[in-house]
């Protein structure tokens, strides 16, 4: 049974919280009085890529978890701090991500390693050098990330708690990287696997942990941390299908990045796997000839799309509202305050509809 609160949560206002804190926290690095002295494109490139448009759904749902836990609606800044650091180690996943995809764009601007290229397109190497920079930038993220934490003036439990709780996240997103590289490529009509891959990519890293942790920072108890669970293990796959769908079919204005990048890699989704598992002999042997060639073009795209359409993309729509049904159903029982079951509702809601 869900808990009376008065107030309704303001998820705009922690959104403007976090980014405040992220500003806050690049200005000491950048500014004049900095120790390190970081060159400027350095801090430059990533204070543009950090707010490039991001949805900050992490540190929303850290926060939620916090106020699930029945923690102070006026959010104290140790948790707003914690919070932003999941959305600068969320930056240092996306750089490094996207040169392992060696994707052109994200958000509708260029990627790390492709910025950095042309702001150095002058060397004999701009691309190699790109993509080496954008890896030290990316690590330099994840630093930060901790460095936020630590600076977050949490009691020494508080930190405890949420050490636990990061390092088995940060763990589960890199296997779940890896699984994703050892798949693309080579899709096939499992299923499983691709769940897998989603289960650590995205139902622990982007919708469970931050939840978790927020609530670790409360001191839940373990029926709000289970009711937690509950929800974000639907969500997050709801929220990864539909990221799957809109890397095929999503429109690269909306999206800000290109809906060919997947096909052309051959990415391992439930998508693909659905199709191979249903396609007629003649629609496989076509999949598999073009999914994972580097120099697919328009049309072959097309004529991908229409085979996935005629065979997997229904399915995942039914996979995606039979998700979002169970999360809702599991917040119907949460011991949450009604103001944060709200919230929580229409995070899922965005999560589910976006079209980017």
């Amino acid at each position: 049974m869900t808990i009376a609160h008065a107030r309704p949560v303001d998820l705009a206002a922690i959104r403007a919280q976090v980014d405040l804190a992220l500003e806050q926290f690049w200005q000491a690095k950048s500014g004049s009085d900095s120790e390190l002295r970081l060159p400027e494109e350095v801090t430059a490139t990533l204070h543009a890529f950090l707010f490039a448009g991001g949805k900050r759904i992490r540190p929303l749902l850290c926060v939620l978890g916090w106020l699930a836990a029945d923690g102070d609606p006026e959010v104290p800044s140790p948790v707003v701090r914690t919070a932003a650091s999941l959305e600068m180690f969320h930056a240092s996943v996306l750089i490094h991500d996207d040169i392992i995809d060696a994707s052109e764009t994200r958000r509708d601007h260029p990627t790390v390693h492709r910025a950095l290229a042309v702001r150095h397109r002058e060397r004999p190497d701009p691309d190699r050098f790109g993509s080496s920079a954008a890896i030290i930038l990316g690590d330099l993220a994840m630093v930060w990330s901790a460095e936020l934490l630590h600076t977050a003036r949490l009691s020494a439990a508080q930190l405890t708690s949420a050490l636990t709780v990061i390092d088995a996240m940060r763990a589960d997103v890199m296997y779940g990287q890896y699984l994703d590289l050892l798949t693309t490529a080579y899709p096939t009509s499992d299923l499983d696997r691709a769940l897998e891959i989603i289960r650590f990519k995205t139902v622990s890293y982007t919708c469970e942990r931050p939840l978790h942790l927020g609530a670790a920072l409360a001191d839940a108890r373990p029926d709000v941390r289970a009711a937690l669970s509950a929800y974000a293990r639907p969500l997050g796959e709801a929220f990864q299908l539909r990221d799957d769908l809109l890397g095929v079919y999503g429109d690269p204005i909306e999206t800000g990045k290109s809906n060919l990048e997947d096909l052309r890699e051959g990415k391992h989704t439930a998508l693909v796997a659905l199709a191979l598992q249903h396609a007629s002999t003649a629609e496989t042997t076509q999949l598999r000839t073009l999914l994972g060639n580097p120099e697919l073009d328009a049309d072959q795209a097309a004529t991908c799309r229409e085979i996935l359409t005629g065979t997997a993309e229904p399915r995942v729509e039914e996979m995606i509202r039979t998700r979002w049904q169970q999360a809702m159903l599991a917040l119907d029982h949460a011991p949450f305050p009604a103001s944060v079951v709200e919230a929580l509702r229409d995070v899922a809601a965005a999560a589910v509809a976006r079209s980017r």
